[in-house]
């Protein structure tokens, strides 16, 4: 769609979508076991990423019990399974760049993809950890490959604490590691300067949500 075509414009339309070397990634310590590595343009070519995902991935919009009334997630959201095929081969590759480059860290691989599109400023996230699953009572990562026009991650200590604010913008990736899941939270607020779209990918292993 032209909306779309018109926010890709802005980054590096025409690049290859390509991915760079890992070795830049820089390790922030949060405490209490937790830390995040921070890769800014670790994708080239975005905005061409950024319109194929807006245009092809079937996106869905949910809704969800809060406060004691249904409400529409601030966001549309798609899953690839462990299996599934990526809608674009450099998430495969990602996925495998990744797997690799933290195999004795991790000690398993990357299996699913999570996708979150956030059409605008006023699509959001709200605190949370991903603890459905093994992130609950396991050190695990996540690492989230962001497109799209700039927005920034929030993270803060559960029960309260000092907020580490980390923007992500075109191409940049984050993985949130140790017991980040369950030691801290992050989000992604409302921004009245974000007027573009930003999709997320999020690649977590096996029984990590």
């Amino acid at each position: 769609m032209a909306t779309h075509q018109l926010q890709g414009s802005l980054f590096d339309q025409g690049d290859d979508v390509r991915l760079g070397p890992l070795s830049g990634m820089r390790r922030t310590v949060l405490g209490d076991g937790a830390w995040i590595d921070l890769l800014p343009g670790w994708l080239s070519g975005a905005g061409e990423l950024f319109e194929r995902l807006a245009e092809d991935v079937p996106w869905k919009a949910e809704r969800r019990e809060m406060y004691e009334r249904v409400v529409d997630v601030p966001r549309l959201l798609a899953f690839y399974r462990a299996g599934e095929p990526l809608p674009h081969p450099v998430l495969d590759q990602a996925r495998r760049s990744l797997s690799a480059h933290y195999a004795a860290e991790l000690g398993e691989e990357f299996t699913t993809a999570g996708l979150c599109h956030y059409r605008d400023g006023r699509d959001s996230v709200a605190w949370h950890g991903d603890r459905i699953g093994r992130g609950a009572r396991e050190d695990t990562m996540v690492a989230i490959l962001s497109v799209g026009a700039p927005r920034d991650l929030l993270l803060r200590p559960v029960g309260g604490g000092e907020t580490v604010r980390r923007p992500l913008g075109h191409g940049d990736l984050i993985v949130m590691g140790g017991s980040c899941q369950r030691t801290w939270e992050h989000a992604i607020p409302k921004s009245a300067r974000s007027a573009g779209g930003r999709i997320s990918v999020q690649f977590r292993p096996r029984g990590v949500q």
